[in-house]
């Protein structure tokens, strides 16, 4: 069983005015087996802590600790993270032109385990996942997020998650732009890794109708910078019954 700590995480990102402060001061705890929504209004630092878990070079970490089984995530490069078994799907998947996704999976893949899989069976494991994603085979053959809908996107990272199978899965607004049955199809991949038993995940997300489909055992909510509430599922109705006001009046 493993464990993602975040402690104290302070961030800060330059703008033309200086560095601006996101975070100010994040605590939370994903553990092996649990599923993690984080809620909150738009600029909160949302997908600030997603990014920086990851390792993205926007985000400057000023103080704090992310920990993975007790080991420093802050001082792996982003490549060296994903190994130690952190994934991220990003709201905005980007264009990757000219490499397909046949070839970005195996890639992946071989980064991961430190050789390349077996041919005959990726290749089967590869459709199979896609096919689940009701992805037809040949989009294998596409360019990475080259011409793709919002929801191929989505249904691609999921995709990714299955095949790379990492410790703990960060979802940033997994569920933006996806419609009923897209949603319902991610949500049953996610699920499906969920399901292993030993996987922790951290949804990130503005609405609840993707927690109908994926059961948080924990839900938080984002406010400024800071955790300003935890608790279980009918937080999340709590939310969806009345904002985030009371929160957003407690941080001014």
């Amino acid at each position: 069983m493993s464990t993602l700590e975040i402690r104290d995480l302070h961030v800060s990102v330059a703008t033309e005015d200086g560095a601006k402060e996101i975070l100010k001061g994040v605590d939370l705890t994903v553990k092996s087996g649990e599923t993690h929504a984080i809620m909150g209004p738009n600029g909160s630092g949302k997908s600030t802590l997603a990014y920086s878990i990851a390792g993205h070079p926007k985000y400057e970490i000023t103080s704090g600790s992310v920990t993975l089984d007790g080991v420093d995530v802050l001082d792996m490069t982003v490549d060296e993270r994903a190994r130690a078994g952190l994934f991220l799907a990003m709201q905005y998947p980007v264009e990757i032109p000219g490499v397909s996704v046949a070839n970005f999976l195996r890639a992946a893949k071989t980064a991961l385990d430190g050789e390349a899989p077996s041919l005959r069976t990726w290749v089967k494991d590869v459709n199979g996942a896609l096919e689940r994603m009701t992805l037809d085979k040949t989009f294998s053959q596409r360019s990475v997020n080259e011409g793709f809908s919002g929801g191929e996107k989505k249904r691609h990272e999921i995709a990714q998650l299955e095949l790379l199978n990492p410790k703990f899965a960060i979802l940033d607004e997994t569920d933006s732009g996806l419609d009923i049955d897209a949603l319902r199809i991610v949500s049953e991949g996610v699920n499906r890794f969920s399901a292993q038993g030993d996987r922790g995940v951290l949804l990130i997300t503005h609405y609840t109708r993707i927690l109908r489909y994926i059961k948080p055992d924990f839900v938080h909510v984002f406010v400024a910078g800071k955790v300003a509430d935890s608790g279980g599922a009918e937080l999340a109705e709590e939310l969806e019954a009345n904002g985030y006001d009371k929160y957003t009046k407690a941080a001014v």
